[in-house]
């Protein structure tokens, strides 16, 4: 049994659009992409009998799995919160995705969101290469030389935009990191309280020194060896003519970079 809910927030028009040059250029790479999705580990306070399932890959303490959709703009549009910290990205997401009453938000059918490699590239969802560099790191001593490493460092660098809203919502909610012992459920709402207040600061234009170092085009967030790195992947049944449409959509836009160096 897990405990899931759902908190489906809508942009707003008045969202601020600041997004950085280089962002405003890695989106003309990919043009049909309208935010990225990722899943992040959040601590829990569980019954000792509960532990084993909490306890997020290899690390001591218990965790809550958490699925979060966000746009360019750092605001989340779909949070999904209170799988086991056990639980692999791709079965939250199949679970999710599949479930009736998520009211998961499917991108049109020629959108897309980015997503890491422990996602199944298909439609609707956009992975990078596997057996390729991916981590921003990794390019930063030596620079992509394959179409599939520019295709992945492109896709790497406008999908950070997760990974930094995560760091958004950590440094700003310490709770995040160190739950209060309360009812599993009441941590829950405490999690998804934190991404609409994140929402609510992001689409009013509050004044944020937060969000100002998160916005900085320089500023690239990542954990390498982190969610999905040392996972057996367990990709999601799509049907084939999906995946082969988004392999070949895939080819395309790393041909294209290729060509432009």
């Amino acid at each position: 049994m897990n405990f899931a809910t759902e908190v489906i927030v809508p942009t707003s028009s008045n969202a601020i659009a600041n997004t950085s040059e280089r962002h405003r250029r890695l989106k003309l790479i990919f043009p049909g992409a309208i935010g990225a999705l990722d899943g992040t580990l959040v601590h829990a306070v569980v019954p000792v009998d509960q532990q084993t399932r909490y306890r997020g890959r290899g690390k001591g303490e218990c965790f809550k799995n958490v699925l979060a959709i966000c746009d360019f703009d750092m605001i989340f549009t779909f949070v999904w919160a209170g799988w086991e910290g056990v639980a692999h990205d791709s079965r939250v997401l199949k679970e999710v995705a599949f479930n009736p009453s998520s009211g998961f938000p499917f991108p049109p059918p020629d959108k897309y969101y980015l997503c890491d490699a422990a996602y199944t590239n298909t439609c609707g969802f956009v992975a990078p290469y596997r057996n390729t560099r991916y981590w921003l790191a990794d390019f930063r001593r030596q620079r992509a030389l394959t179409k599939e490493e520019r295709f992945n460092h492109a896709h790497a660098q406008l999908r950070n935009v997760i990974k930094r809203a995560y760091g958004v919502l950590n440094a700003r909610f310490p709770i995040l990191k160190q739950m209060a012992p309360f009812p599993f459920p009441k941590q829950r709402d405490i999690v998804i309280a934190c991404f609409a207040v994140h929402n609510f600061i992001r689409k009013c234009n509050i004044y944020d020194q937060i969000f100002m170092n998160y916005d900085e085009s320089s500023i690239f967030f990542e954990t390498p060896g982190g969610e999905s790195d040392g996972q057996v992947f367990h990709d999601i049944e799509w049907g084939s003519q999906e995946i082969e449409y988004l392999v070949a959509l895939r080819n395309h836009i790393a041909s294209q970079l290729n060509s432009n160096n």
